[in-house]
């Protein structure tokens, strides 16, 4: 008789299509997920909040609240903020998946995808967030001009100021904290906050950029593009080196 298979985490799989969300229940529970479910906005952040989850899979087109205001709201609750979120979507468009990238999703897959894919894109997201889980990191914190991260914590800060980043912008800052001013291109930066294997735009890094330039408010200009290459972090914070 076989051993039963050690639960890998608990995901929450909001979907409002019962068929879909019975399908991702059944997959996701034969790879070793215990999974908690809902089908409305209301509904994922009420599951949000009761389990706490590794992880939340979030459809877009949800009745009343729609997925990119779950994964806001989400965000600006310091309870469920850290969550690492995957947005599931029919729209296929690019200015549909930056919506869902700026409003602080850490992946975003569209429909129709293979169990296959979606769970190797859920666990490159696992992994990033075991990169900072404080067992694995007992390091002192990184430091690059006013820009200081404690992986143990999970915590970033810039001038002392602490920003609320997503797992995904987390890891960017990172990376480019670690180049100490190296140009890091966007391959690398894919490579290195999302994981090898992970396929996405090169529009996705900068989306992300983006956001954590915005984080970082006045001192946003200490992420500069190096044109036609990629980003690093400068000690400087005139405007005018930032792209």
């Amino acid at each position: 008789m076989s051993e039963p298979i050690a639960p890998r985490g608990l995901v929450l799989a909001v979907e409002d299509e019962p068929e879909l969300l019975e399908m991702l229940v059944f997959n996701l529970e034969k790879a070793g997920y215990e999974v908690v479910t809902a089908t409305t906005g209301q509904q994922a952040l009420q599951q949000a909040r009761s389990h706490t989850p590794n992880l939340i899979l979030l459809d877009v087109m949800l009745p009343g609240l729609s997925g990119t205001e779950v994964a806001g709201r989400l965000r600006s609750n310091p309870a469920t903020s850290a969550i690492p979120i995957v947005m599931l979507t029919a729209k296929a468009e690019e200015a549909d998946e930056l919506v869902g990238l700026t409003a602080g999703a850490d992946d975003y897959i569209t429909k129709p995808y293979s169990m296959k894919v979606l769970t190797a894109r859920m666990e490159a997201v696992l992994r990033r967030g075991q990169q900072t889980n404080p067992a694995a990191n007992e390091t002192a914190p990184l430091r690059f001009g006013l820009v200081e991260i404690d992986t143990e914590l999970h915590e970033a800060r810039a001038g002392g100021e602490l920003l609320k980043l997503t797992l995904t912008e987390f890891k960017l800052l990172e990376s480019l904290a670690k180049a100490k001013g190296k140009v890091l291109s966007r391959a690398t930066l894919m490579a290195e906050a999302l994981g090898p294997g992970v396929m996405v735009t090169q529009r996705t890094i900068d989306v992300h950029i983006t956001a954590v330039r915005r984080k970082l408010g006045k001192r946003g200009s200490i992420v500069q593009t190096v044109r036609g290459v990629g980003y690093r972090l400068v000690l400087s914070l005139d405007p005018s080196k930032s792209g």
